[in-house]
């Protein structure tokens, strides 16, 4: 006998404010993104362009986070019978790609400028790094409430993170070219700044490779989860027994088990579908019963 038992996404109200949080911090980028391309062409720094570039692939992550809160509200089909949730990970996953592709440019950009180092404008790059640091944190005000409930809003919160301490590098080498006229402070703010991206990325992208690779959740001990329905009344083994992630908030759970003759009722299933999502929250379940010592599913009368 199977028994399902499904929930919505159940974070329609909390999506939907993601969605304007992150339209909010785009119109935010996409202004700041051109004011520091003309800075830093202005001033002669890589750190402003750095900076300016990372906000570009901001804008990306942004724009991308809103297609996939779009496309995921549509509505399961026979081919898809899960629906779009989905597309909310390969977004988050997309995020941390462009990260890790932004930070090797900046890196090659100021390697060979550390060879070379050019003049730069460090008064005015001060100006426009502080205005970008005053919008990210802006953005990261607006993105911090909702990156708890999706990855996807994580995500597009980590670049933004990361481009705020991208502006505080360029602030400090700023103060340092203008006061001292030490111009390598540029590229090693440039550094600095891929750095920080490549660490803010990491733990994005390993998030998201495991939910795509269908491990358990971090916050689920199957071993106990396995444990606690063995030691229900009746129940004799547990096998078979999986549990993932279908998008942030959406954890899925499917075992088989096996009962004695006098416990295999359709209220044995529930007690079991009860028992997991009191204990450890897990609304959608899959649960097989079978009889001890036949071992096929029978069914209840």
């Amino acid at each position: 006998m199977g028994a399902g038992h499904h929930h919505g996404h159940g974070h329609d109200p909390s999506t939907r404010k993601g969605a304007r949080r992150l339209a909010i911090v785009l119109i935010l980028v996409l202004v700041y993104m051109a004011a520091e391309v003309i800075g830093g062409l202005l001033t002669n720094s890589l750190a402003l362009i750095a900076d300016a570039g990372h906000m570009l692939s901001d804008a990306g992550a942004l724009g991308l986070s809103l297609f996939a809160i779009w496309i995921a509200r549509k509505p399961p089909t026979p081919q898809k019978t899960y629906g779009y949730y989905r597309t909310e990970i390969l977004a988050a996953l997309a995020n941390g790609a462009a990260l890790v592709a932004v930070s090797l440019y900046i890196f090659y950009e100021a390697f060979r400028r550390l060879s070379e180092p050019s003049v730069v404008e460090g008064g005015l790059m001060m100006v426009v790094a502080v205005g970008g640091l005053v919008v990210n944190l802006a953005g990261l005000w607006i993105l911090n409430e909702g990156k708890e409930e999706s990855l996807n809003v994580h995500g597009a919160w980590l670049h933004v993170l990361a481009d705020a301490l991208g502006s505080v590098a360029a602030i400090s080498a700023g103060t340092l070219i203008l006061l001292f006229g030490w111009y390598w402070a540029d590229p090693i703010a440039s550094l600095t700044i891929g750095v920080l991206v490549i660490y803010s990325s990491w733990a994005l992208l390993k998030e998201t490779v495991g939910v795509l690779l269908e491990g358990t959740p971090g916050h689920i001990d199957v071993d106990s989860l396995r444990d606690q329905i063995r030691g229900l009344s009746g129940v004799t083994s547990v096998h078979d027994l999986h549990v993932w992630t279908i998008t942030t908030g959406l954890v899925a759970m499917s075992g088989h088990v096996t009962v004695d003759a006098h416990s295999f009722t359709p209220a044995k299933s529930s007690e079991i579908r009860r028992l997991v999502h009191d204990r450890f929250g897990i609304d959608h379940t899959t649960i097989q019963l079978e009889v001890d010592g036949v071992g096929d599913c029978q069914p209840v009368v």
